[in-house]
């Protein structure tokens, strides 16, 4: 068994906190406050185009085996999941040309930009976003919220075609063989990143 399932470990310890966050609850109840969520949207877009940046960084690392998997990691992060933000931006008013990073994405971003520096680092950075979200969109799918957006929102990340893409991300980790203490260390800090990340400026 690889690293990837240690690590989906240390993750079920620490995702509670994030769906207990308020934005979370927000989106799973329908209930956020627009503001809030289009603010989150702003920061999401900008975070995911680094996100492509990151996944590209480690392509040009990558052993060939793994190299159409992250071409294609970034073909959909780019085209796929940020489709889905320019659409709910439209329905929320977001302006995506005019964002500023705020702390938490600017903090976040840096960290896995600089973990992408070494190939199997920069996969133990990232797997907690994939593995994340597919984790929340699957709890959230549970009690889908009746807010037709948000439901989008939450229907988009508990797809199973999104926890394929995690899973892939899950494997190629595991072939990367990271140093273990090192993978630990940085999916951690990347986990608290992402609760960070909730709390929108």
């Amino acid at each position: 068994m690889g690293i990837s399932h240690e690590l989906e470990e240390i993750g079920r310890e620490l995702l509670p906190a994030q769906l207990a966050h308020p934005t979370v609850r927000g989106i799973a109840d329908g209930t956020l406050d627009e503001r809030v969520f289009r603010s989150w949207l702003e920061q999401d877009h900008l975070y995911l185009l680094d996100y492509v940046r990151v996944f590209s960084r480690l392509a040009w690392q990558a052993p060939d085996a793994h190299l159409g998997d992250l071409v294609d990691l970034a073909h959909s992060t780019f085209h796929e999941e940020l489709s889905l933000h320019r659409s709910l931006a439209a329905e929320f008013g977001a302006d995506l040309d005019n964002a500023v990073k705020g702390a938490p994405c600017t903090a976040y971003t840096s960290f896995l930009l600089e973990a992408a520096a070494d190939y199997a680092d920069g996969l133990a950075a990232l797997y907690p976003c994939m593995w994340g979200y597919s984790e929340i969109g699957r709890a959230l799918a549970e009690n889908p919220p009746s807010d037709p957006r948000y439901k989008r929102w939450v229907d988009s990340y508990a797809d199973p075609a999104f926890a394929a893409l995690a899973r892939r991300c899950a494997v190629m980790l595991d072939e990367a063989a990271p140093d273990p203490a090192r993978a630990r260390a940085l999916f951690t800090e990347a986990m608290h990143h992402e609760l960070a990340f909730w709390s929108v400026p």
